[in-house]
């Protein structure tokens, strides 16, 4: 079943409580899916600096030293905020990805959760209200974010299973529904150099977009590929550095609102996930049309 939040502000005076409004949306959601839950919070991290937000099973063990140790191998400072059983590594962009290269032979069971100027994602096995507890989300700000809370179907309930799922830099997804062609999907894109880390239909989904977007097309035309390309049923909220997007299949059998006002959009799998959102009573309201593109930029 799955439940989905979004938030993009339009109002900068709001970037500080975004956590806390996303955090809020989420929990809301609980009992569409109480499986795993994820947010992805879109900030800027300053000029010329980039994050890894990466996932340990044993954060005592491997984030031990783990800064320094990437020092050692880049040879530039990093900083890092452990958060529970995650970790923020700051480091200039031109490092981004010769540190995600020495991670993987630093700490070999470290998992990339996200990677960008702006996206940090954090997701784990358990309830809403306790993930974003977990995380502080409440207390971060920002300028966009999308959130997932899971009920499994198709794949073990596991940390790499919950979304987001983030196959690109400053690149996330949500999902809820099912991928027929998947498996297909997922070859042709391993063909074309993608790499997958689960068996989850939603990272075929992810990575589909990003493929799209890494091929030079714009967010809108790589949302529009999902409905001529992918089999299924689906609703998918996507962020970007500068963006976030919403597409549903031509069915549209899983239930989506949005909402607008001159400070925000907001999308939810239910309408009571927007209800404590500021000046809701007067937003304009509806609900997404089938095999149609909405996406919002800066």
């Amino acid at each position: 079943m799955c439940g989905i939040v979004g938030l993009f502000l339009k109002d900068a005076s709001l970037e500080p409580k975004l956590g806390a409004m996303l955090a809020d949306m989420l929990i809301t959601m609980t009992d569409r899916g109480p499986d795993s839950a994820g947010i992805a919070i879109y900030s800027g991290s300053g000029e010329g600096r980039a994050k890894l937000t990466v996932q340990s099973a044993h954060p005592g063990r491997d984030f031990a030293n783990l800064d320094a140790d990437l020092k050692d191998a880049i040879g530039t400072p990093v900083l890092m905020l452990i958060k529970d059983t995650h970790a923020v590594l700051e480091v200039p962009v031109a490092q981004l990805e010769a540190a995600r290269s020495a991670l993987t032979h630093l700490r070999p069971t470290v998992k990339v959760m996200s990677a960008g100027e702006g996206i940090e994602i954090f997701k784990e096995v358990g309830l809403p209200k306790d993930v974003a507890a977990r995380f502080g989300i409440s207390k971060m700000g920002g300028t966009h974010g999308i959130g997932h809370t899971r009920m499994a179907t198709e794949s073990a309930v596991t940390t790499m299973g919950a979304h987001p799922f983030s196959t690109g830099n400053d690149q996330c997804l949500v999902h809820n529904g099912s991928l027929s062609n998947h498996n297909g999907v997922r070859r042709e894109l391993k063909r074309l150099g993608m790499t997958f880390e689960t068996e989850n239909d939603t990272e075929v989904g992810a990575a589909f977009i990003s493929h799209k977007l890494q091929s030079g097309d714009t967010l809108g035309h790589a949302l529009e590929a999902t409905l001529t390309d992918l089999d299924g049923f689906f609703t998918f909220v996507v962020g970007t550095k500068n963006g976030f997007g919403v597409v549903r299949d031509p069915i549209a059998c899983k239930p989506a609102v949005m909402a607008e006002t001159d400070q925000y959009v907001a999308f939810g799998s239910e309408y009571r996930a927007l209800v404590n959102l500021p000046g809701i009573e007067t937003a304009r309201i509806w609900e997404p049309e089938p095999a149609t593109v909405y996406f919002w930029e800066r």
